[in-house]
């Protein structure tokens, strides 16, 4: 994208200039995994930034490397600081998927993992693999999570490396919380094992 850049985009306390104009990424936060059993962004602890200073929130995810393999990455939020992570959310998800060996592709509407007002996680990614040279990596784009009058949209595209060795697939959700609440805290965990390596860095637009 176009726009001016200042510092360290992802690291350190680095600025993107928003090519629409008005607004700029601001680095609030990077979380390091090593063999973490979540990563968790809480407003107001350890210098997390995550309420209405912002309209916007990128959560990046570099090379997620899980413990266990063919595992989904997965997502939660919270509007209690993190003591609860189950918030209502409805979401879509699609995935698109190109083997190795160039045998097949595919485009699938992913109806085991999406949610109808279900109070439970969110997968970002299904099968990750855990081989040395295997991650996922995209990033969450969350709005407004401050508000106390609307619903809290998210849209995420997350890259996978399928722990079956077979494929590359990109995964496409959205949706929304189903709060008027604002959202304090998200949490990303894997559905088994722990988050063996890997960062998740956090920015808020200013407008």
């Amino acid at each position: 994208m176009s726009g001016i850049i200042a510092q360290n985009t992802l690291d350190g306390s680095g600025l993107i200039k928003s090519p629409e104009g008005g607004g700029v990424w601001t680095f609030i936060k990077k979380l390091t995994a090593s063999g973490d059993a979540d990563l968790s962004f809480i407003d107001g602890t350890d210098d997390v930034v995550l309420d209405s200073t912002y309209k916007e929130y990128i959560f990046y995810f570099n090379n997620i490397h899980p413990s266990d393999d063919d595992i989904h990455l997965k997502m939660n939020v919270s509007i209690d600081a993190g003591s609860n992570y189950n918030v209502a959310k409805t979401t879509t998800l699609f995935l698109t998927n190109h083997s190795e060996a160039d045998a097949f592709t595919s485009l699938t509407y992913a109806t085991n993992m999406d949610l109808a007002d279900g109070t439970g996680v969110q997968y970002l990614t299904e099968n990750t693999g855990n081989d040395n040279d295997q991650s996922c990596s995209g990033y969450l784009h969350l709005f407004d999570p401050g508000s106390t009058t609307f619903v809290k949209h998210f849209t995420a595209v997350v890259n996978n490396c399928r722990g079956s060795n077979q494929a590359a697939e990109t995964y496409y959700t959205a949706g929304y919380a189903n709060t008027t609440s604002a959202v304090d805290a998200i949490q990303f965990t894997f559905s088994a094992g722990t988050i063996d390596l890997g960062d998740i860095i956090l920015h808020g637009l200013t407008i």
